[in-house]
């Protein structure tokens, strides 16, 4: 008789009936498993669930959501599958996008390589959120060869930064070959891990371990050295992911220094995870607190060589449309701008990804091989604070949702900061769209905007030179005529709209609004993030800023200081209006120092101040 008592644990017949030895030894592993602390997906945690409690009778979206660890419950007789259906792929889809989503800010709390943007989490559950998206109007009888097409071109099109590329490269290998059948064997199931694991590899121009790829790799081992049921397989490939995630610091110095493992390969095991709960009814993982992800500061043992990835100052992406046999050329190309570098697709559709210091020449290379479209450019150092402010809205705010009838022309303006948003509202525009110098929106965030607008004219205000490329795309893809004015900061965009009139048409409109623009000088106050030489002198890491259209035009260890040191450089006799935009990091201090040191310098010149809220930039100017 196999008996035990446990408090708070109601007596089952699994628990009091007679059994054989062999049954005896598989409650025991279940206590076990199920009782005792485990690891959690994260090695470095020794204690991510250390009661971990599952019902094996309770459907997926109750253990996906708070387990009662005061009742524990004892496990009922498992039924696994032996092979996987449409069905079965489709919940495992849902699975990983679910465990993608809970766990995303700790995967960017992880993620310090190649460069330490905080956005590994938010990349891949992007992409996996485009995948589910394309899946969602697909029957509950969907075939086989449906439900991979759907993935594939999902995750193709949704991809998302360095670790969303490569996750797209390894679904797609994944589902390659289960178009052509009805249900997924373990043999073939192993066949295609292996395959996911050789594409991803290729797809990478300089393929590093202690990456995604070396917990791809792992994983397809892991398959092909299981015996026996399409649980036993699954379980043991999530294990050997699990392994490898644990020894990536090895294999990456960065990692190390930084007491973290990588943030794709802990995206890439929940994937595993899924499926196991999928085959095998497995408990999902839950996600640790993000504040015991500790992350030791690694920078002052890093010593990078000139041209580090790290170094790296910009991301660009774009889907590509061009000929197959162009790709090699281009991959070419690109290989002597950047790193970083990720191309996944094929038949005439590609997504290309790069970090590198060249904007121009990684879009050129584009437009050589064919046609460069929803281009996204990243600012890399900035990008982990601007990420933040973007995050916690749509890319178009709900508040653009208009009931006024629409104009003959509207205006969609890219913009930064709630309180600059509603400058902008207040100037005529009918679609916001949130993003900046480094949260850069896409071409389909464009596209979106200016649909809603509901006008058959639309002006563009990119507001940002690196965004303008991004805008000049989007009246190729729509019906309403849309012309772009080119500015290039948010007082340019500011100035542009005193000549915006919506009864005239877009052209018309663009010229007058470029004319107005022109008649702005702009200038913003930042902190520097490395140290450089400039025009103006020696900067420092963490020293304040001036920066105009010409760059740095004042440097100083105050933001007042720097303020003013760009204000008396760039303020003409000429000149009769200042305006001031706060942003974080401004105070009411700084601002009277500012507004004092005007008043001094150049009684001629009135002055406005209002709140932006943008990130990054606790002022900005524009003197007309």
């Amino acid at each position: 008789m196999q008996t035990f008592t446990r408090v708070g644990v109601p007596p089952t017949s699994a628990r009091t009936r007679w059994m054989f030895g062999f049954q005896r030894r598989l409650v025991r592993r279940c206590e076990w498993e199920t009782f005792m602390p485990n690891d959690g997906f994260l090695p470095q945690i020794s204690q991510t669930d250390a009661m971990m409690n599952f019902s094996f009778s309770q459907p997926l979206a109750i253990a996906r959501g708070g387990i009662n660890r005061r009742t524990i419950v004892a496990s009922l007789a498992m039924t696994t599958s032996t092979t996987l259906s449409a069905r079965d792929l489709r919940t495992a889809i849902s699975t990983f996008a679910e465990l993608l989503r809970s766990h995303r800010e700790v995967i960017n709390r992880l993620n310090v390589y190649p460069v330490p943007d905080g956005d590994t989490g938010t990349n891949m559950t992007l992409t996996i959120e485009s995948v589910v998206a394309e899946l969602e109007p697909l029957g509950a009888s969907a075939s086989m060869e449906a439900v991979c097409s759907a993935i594939a071109h999902g995750s193709l099109m949704g991809a998302r930064g360095n670790s969303g590329v490569i996750l797209s490269q390894l679904l797609r290998g994944l589902v390659e070959k289960f178009k052509p059948t009805t249900e997924i064997t373990p043999q073939l199931l192993t066949e295609s891990l292996e395959h996911a694991d050789v594409l991803a590899r290729l797809a990478v121009v300089r393929p590093v371990e202690g990456t995604i790829l070396s917990i791809a790799r792992a994983a397809a081992e892991g398959a092909r050295s299981a015996t026996g049921s399409l649980s036993a397989l699954v379980r043991a490939a999530r294990d050997r992911a699990r392994e490898a995630l644990a020894f990536t610091p090895e294999q990456l110095p960065v990692l190390k220094q930084a007491g973290v493992v990588d943030a794709g390969g802990a995206g890439l095991v929940l994937l595993f995870d899924a499926l196991c709960s999928v085959v095998a009814d497995d408990p999902l993982p839950e996600a640790p607190p993000v504040e015991s992800i500790v992350v030791h500061d690694y920078e002052q043992y890093e010593s990078h060589e000139r041209n580090d990835i790290a170094d790296l100052r910009y991301e660009v992406m774009y889907l590509l449309d061009a000929d197959d046999a162009k790709m090699r050329p281009f991959r070419e190309v690109w290989s002597g701008i950047g790193d970083s570098i990720v191309i996944v697709g094929g038949d005439g559709l590609w997504n290309c990804h790069i970090h590198t210091d060249e904007i121009g020449a990684a879009v050129e290379a584009g437009l050589d091989a064919g046609r460069p479209r929803e281009i996204r450019i990243t600012d890399l150092r900035e990008q982990i604070v601007e990420e933040r402010w973007v995050r916690e809205g749509s890319a178009v705010q709900p508040e653009a949702v208009n009931v006024e009838p629409a104009p003959a022309t509207s205006v969609v303006a890219v913009v930064v900061g709630d309180g600059v948003g509603r400058i902008f509202r207040s100037l005529g525009v009918r679609t916001l769209v949130k993003g900046g110098q480094s949260m850069n929106p896409s071409t389909a965030d464009l596209v979106a905007a200016v649909r809603e607008t509901g006008s058959s004219q639309v002006v563009i205000l990119p507001n940002n030179k690196n965004i303008r490329a991004v805008a000049e795309q989007v009246g190729s893809l729509v019906d309403q005529t849309v012309t772009v004015v080119p500015t290039d900061s948010i007082v340019e965009g500011f100035a542009a709209l005193l000549a915006y009139d919506p009864d005239a048409s877009a052209p018309q409109n663009a010229a007058a609004m470029c004319e107005s623009a022109t008649h702005v000088v702009a200038g913003e106050v930042t902190q520097a993030v490395r140290d450089t030489t400039t025009s103006v002198g020696e900067v420092h890491t963490g020293d304040w800023i001036g920066l105009s259209s010409d760059g740095v035009r004042a440097v100083d260890d105050s933001i007042a200081g720097a303020a003013s040191r760009l204000l008396f450089d760039l303020i003409k006799p000429e000149h009769e209006l200042v305006t001031i935009i706060e942003g974080d990091g401004s105070s009411p201090a700084n601002t009277r120092r500012i507004t004092e040191f005007l008043a001094d310098e150049f009684p001629q010149v009135s002055v406005e101040a209002h709140h932006g809220g943008q990130p990054l930039y606790p002022y900005y100017f524009g003197i007309e």
